[in-house]
């Protein structure tokens, strides 16, 4: 007789849902099953008011720091939106990781000129630090993010501007979502920023499930999502070295071979 083939390993993807196509399909490439619970939704911040008047006054910065490709879609829009030239653009830009770069690129047509080896804010601080003092930056970023950036900019003799170009919300069917996931079964779950662990502690709480959750591995990408994991009970089984999906992925695997 011959027996069934063992199930998959199934991983808990919370990425946005608009972005957790690259994360899934690597998971399902390397054997995995995953089960794509979004627990964050792109929403537009209090205001544009402090982003509108930066794009309107582009010529004053040395240089441009963008976080997220959502920010540049957002930037991007805004610019349109108000009539914004980059033409008479001076500003070197920086972006956090190579998805961004790609997004400025894109949509922004303009040369990025710094890109960290590790996709962190860290590594794009430390980068940073010997080439601001006395430069004027603009950080474009999700609202209520983390401040080691501008701090850490600051610090290092910069003015930093500070613009929300969009903020994390959790989506309304979440809580439902995972309780079928969980009922399921999930092996492990991966967690691409903080806010993707903040989100999903939310979500628990909203769908009454005791959070972190019993006999599942978190998976993180980078060292301060697995500071914000540590804060939650939650210490990551493996962290991701590049800090980048494929890095996700391979410490995926190498946490559910253990």
């Amino acid at each position: 007789m011959i027996s069934d083939p063992p199930s998959k390993k199934r991983i808990l993807v919370t990425r946005a849902a608009h972005q957790a196509g690259k994360l899934s399909v690597g998971l399902r490439a390397a054997g995995f099953e995953p089960v794509e619970v979004p627990v964050l939704e792109i929403q537009p911040p209090e205001s544009y008011d402090p982003l509108d008047t930066a794009l309107r006054n582009l010529t004053a910065y040395d240089w441009l720091i963008f976080t997220s490709a959502n920010a540049v879609v957002v930037f991007h829009a805004r610019a349109l939106e108000l009539e914004v030239s980059f033409a008479r653009l001076n500003a070197r830009i920086a972006a956090v990781g190579k998805a961004t770069a790609q997004a400025i690129e894109l949509f922004l047509k303009l040369k990025v000129s710094l890109t960290p080896k590790e996709y962190v804010a860290e590594s794009l601080v430390e980068a940073l630090s010997d080439q601001i003092a006395g430069k004027r930056i603009l950080l474009a970023r999700a609202a209520i993010a983390r401040d080691i950036i501008p701090d850490s900019l600051r610090a290092a003799g910069a003015v930093v501007d500070v613009v929300d170009a969009y903020r994390n919300a959790t989506p309304a069917g979440a809580p439902e979502q995972l309780r079928h996931a969980l009922t399921a079964g999930i092996d492990a779950a991966t967690f691409t920023s903080s806010s993707s662990a903040t989100h999903l502690a939310e979500v628990a709480r909203e769908a009454g499930i005791a959070f972190p959750f019993a006999n599942v591995r978190a998976i993180s990408i980078g060292a301060i999502t697995s500071a914000t994991l540590g804060e939650l009970g939650w210490p990551p089984a493996a962290e991701a070295d590049p800090h980048d999906i494929p890095g996700l992925i391979a410490a995926t695997e190498k946490a559910l071979s253990l």
